[in-house]
This record gives C-alpha cells, structure tokens and sequence, in this order.
C-alpha cells in the first residue's frame, strides 16, 4: 500500500521494534513508522497521521493480535497522562528493549571496541519508586474522549494534575498517581477538594490570572515530606488559609513551603521561597550519610537505585584512598561524598551555585573534609590553571545533562589524563558520541546499563574508561 497523505489507515501491521524516544517502529513499505499505543509483537491497525520524507508518525486504532510482551496497564489515566508509557508493557520486556538501546547506540554512534555489555539492573520497585512529583493547577482541564462523549456537562474545567504532552496550557485531572507513595495523592486531592470547596481560582497560563498556580510534592525514605505550593496572586489570606488547613490535616508533612510566582515560566532558581512550616529541607540517608534536600536541590528522582548506581560508579572508579578524584556536574554533591570514604580528596564542579551550596552543607553534616567545590560552567571552569591548582586527577566521575559533554571539556579532561574516567550518563545517544572523542586515548572496560524510571524508556548508563598503555 502507497502512502500519499496523512491520515491513512493502514491494516495489519507488525510492530517490530522500540526507538530511542520509547515510540513503538513498524515498517510501511519500507517506511519507517513510529506508531503510538502500541509495543513490540503487537499487530495492529494503523493511522498515518504525519509523513515525512523518511518517516511516519502514526496511531494504533486497533490490536488485531496482541503482544506477548504485553500487560493491562494499572493506571486509570494510562493512555492520555504523558507519563509511564510504557505501562502495558511487562517489566521484562521493558529491560530487554532499553538493554538493546544502549547497545545500539554505543555500536551505531559510538563506533568503538566495546567488552560484553553487563546485563541492566531492574529497579526493585515499579511502582511508588519516585520521592518528587510536580503538579500544575489550570481553569482549562483537559477531557478526555470518554468524557466528552459522556456528554456531562463540564462547566467547571479546574484542574490539578499534569500537562498533556504537546498542549503547555491543558492539565489532566489526576486523581490516582502510581509513581510516589502517599501521602502524595492524598495531599494532592485534599488541596484540590478544598480549593474547590473555597471556590479558589485556577491558573489560567494564557491570561496569567488566577491564585493557585503549582505544586510539588517531594519525600524521603526517612519520612520527610516537603509540600511547596506556587501561588500567581499574592492573597496572603487565602495562602494562609489553605497552608494552615494542610498543616491540621497532614502533621506528617515536615517542610511546608510557598513562594509567588508571577513569571512566564515555573522555574523556582530565582524566586523567593517562604517556610510557612517544619524545616525548609528535608534528610535522606544512604549508607548511614545524610542528604540535605531543598525545594530547588536536584536529586535523583529513584532514590533506591540511586544507591545502586552510586555503588556501581564507586565500584567502577576502584578507589584505594590515594586518589585524587574529580566529579564533574556533581549537582549536590551526592556522588561526591558518597565517594568521599574511600579516596584522598574529591573535586566537584557544577554550573548551579545554589547546589554547590548544598553539596558543601551536605559534606558538613557528614564530617566529610577532603571534598572542595567550585561553582561555574563546566568548560570555563575545568581547564590547565585548574587542574595546576587543585591537583592532577587519577580519577574523573562525570555525569553530564542530557545533552553530555562540551568538547572543550572532553579536550581537558583527555590532557589531563587520569587512569580512569567512569562516565555516567542519562543518554546512551550523547554518552556514545562522546566515548568516540575520547577512544583514541581511552579504551571502555566495562558497560552497565541501570534502570532507573520503570514503565518509561529511559535508561541510566554508566562506562568505565581505562587510559590506553
């Protein structure tokens, strides 16, 4: 069958194969599709609604003969929250397609000499594994097919939950959430009810209007729980109000924050954060150390496999207690200290002032005094004069953004030659490209994948580089 145009249904296709961005792949005609609501195995029928010059992009309007791979998903959103999409998936399966995507991309980009690839660590727990969920409050709810065929009347559209992929100003109402442990759905539904109850006005993105505007829910295997509230209009009454009933009727909170946020956008870096009640941070622990967690900290989302890829990082970097070691976007210094026992002094840069902050806090609750850290862009930063004053790496631990490396650091990082360099990475795409800057010096000993985010096509990657004899 031809394919001349979008929206055309094609029958009976075979799904073969997973992509990189988690989208289901099917071959048209030798045309490579990328097909929604499907997985591996499936055969189903299909609506090309986009066609490029080398690809579509296309729906699954019906399974014909359903996957072995495949599970019924355990959320009530599943399907439209742009989350978990993987969710219909068997958990085995799931590592077996991330496992292939690490492979493919270190052998497809990375084009080096590679050992036997480790098989990826699954994630103890599936469900419940996050400590942080971010919601959005919004006057435009997003209704789904069902709803609007119900043909109820919707003249309340409020709505707490999360963005609709591809749509900035609609939110899905959620009144389930799989991914934290409570009481994260339970505060969530509490401050809806009572705004409804109160009759509080929703933000509305494209007017900027309105007095609820975001929420964020962090918490902690130590029985911290931090709730900040983002207001758009400064009603210091109703704030009051409303954080005051949350304290009466979730005593288990022990960091309840707000701030006023009338910018474009939901970043938290520049506005000014209030401590309403409890503590402005909450404590995790791992490996008897404690971790300070602010309202704008970064730290991993999975803090049980967070502690799996920390001792594999440290693993990897085969430390006596001599080393000088180098841990690069260290965030809050959470690899770093982790490390710190084991090594003779720790380095760590990182482009956020405000985390280079917490990293030293949190090297000061733990007693931890041969790490330094300097705040600034990583190619700026890191260079000759640096490494001179600080000393000469033996080991160097990176773990960059998505995007990786910038040249100019790969360029330091080889002059400076350290005896092994263990790369971190949450993108085996960005991850490859940079082991081949680094392969005419480097050689890979050792790849283990690490599943951290079940039920999405992410994946965490960690590679040990050993300096060529």
């Amino acid at each position: 069958m031809k394919v001349k145009k979008p929206n055309t249904l094609v029958e009976q296709v075979s799904i073969i194969d997973t992509s990189s961005e988690g989208k289901a792949v099917a071959k048209v005609n030798e045309m490579v599709v990328f097909v929604d609501d499907a997985i591996p195995g499936d055969v189903c029928d299909i609506n090309i609604y986009r066609k490029k010059r080398n690809f579509g992009e296309a729906k699954a309007i019906r399974i014909i003969q359903a996957s072995e791979h495949r599970v019924e998903a355990r959320c009530k959103h599943f399907g439209v929250c742009g989350g978990c999409k993987w969710q219909h998936m068997r958990y085995d399966a799931q590592l077996h397609f991330k496992q292939k995507q690490v492979f493919e991309a270190l052998t497809r980009i990375g084009k080096i000499a590679l050992p036997e690839i480790s098989p990826i660590l699954g994630s103890a727990e599936q469900y419940l594994y996050r400590n942080k969920l971010e919601f959005s409050f919004s006057d435009k709810k997003w209704l789904t097919v069902e709803q609007i065929q119900s043909g109820e009347n919707f003249d309340n559209r409020n709505a707490l939950g999360f963005h609709i992929p591809k749509m900035f100003d609609k939110i899905l109402d959620i009144q389930e959430c799989h991914l934290q442990p409570e009481p994260s759905n339970s505060i969530r539904n509490e401050i809806r009810k009572y705004a409804l109850e109160r009759e509080l006005n929703f933000f509305n993105i494209k007017d900027r209007s309105g007095f609820l505007r975001s929420l964020i829910i962090r918490t902690t295997s130590t029985g911290g729980v931090m709730v900040l509230l983002a207001f758009y209009d400064n009603n210091t009454e109703e704030i009051e109000a409303l954080l005051k009933h949350l304290q009466i009727k979730f005593p288990q909170i022990t960091s309840l924050l707000y701030t006023i946020n009338q910018k474009g956008n939901d970043t938290l870096q520049d506005l000014d954060i209030k401590c309403f009640a409890g503590k402005d941070y909450i404590m995790e622990e791992m490996e008897g150390l404690r971790f300070k967690i602010g309202p704008r900290s970064f730290y991993q989302t999975n803090s049980a496999q967070a502690y799996e890829l920390y001792k594999i990082t440290r693993d990897f970097a085969q430390l006596s207690g001599n080393e000088t070691v180098y841990d690069l976007y260290t965030g809050t210094g959470t690899i770093a200290n982790f490390i710190a026992a084991k090594a003779k002094k720790v380095v760590g840069v990182e482009y956020i002032a405000d985390a280079i902050v917490d990293a030293r806090e949190n090297s000061g609750f733990n007693n931890i005094s041969n790490t330094v850290f300097f705040a600034g862009d990583m190619k700026d930063v890191l260079n000759t004069d640096f490494i001179r004053t600080h000393g000469k790496p033996d080991v160097i631990v990176t773990d960059p953004p998505r995007a990786g490396m910038h040249e100019d650091v790969i360029k330091v990082m080889m002059d400076a030659a350290p005896q092994r360099i263990v790369y971190v990475s949450c993108n085996p795409s960005t991850q490859a490209r940079d082991l081949n800057m680094m392969d005419e010096k480097y050689k890979v000993l050792k790849v283990q994948p690490v599943d951290m985010f079940p039920h999405t096509h992410h994946v965490e990657n960690v590679v040990l580089l050993e300096l060529r004899s």
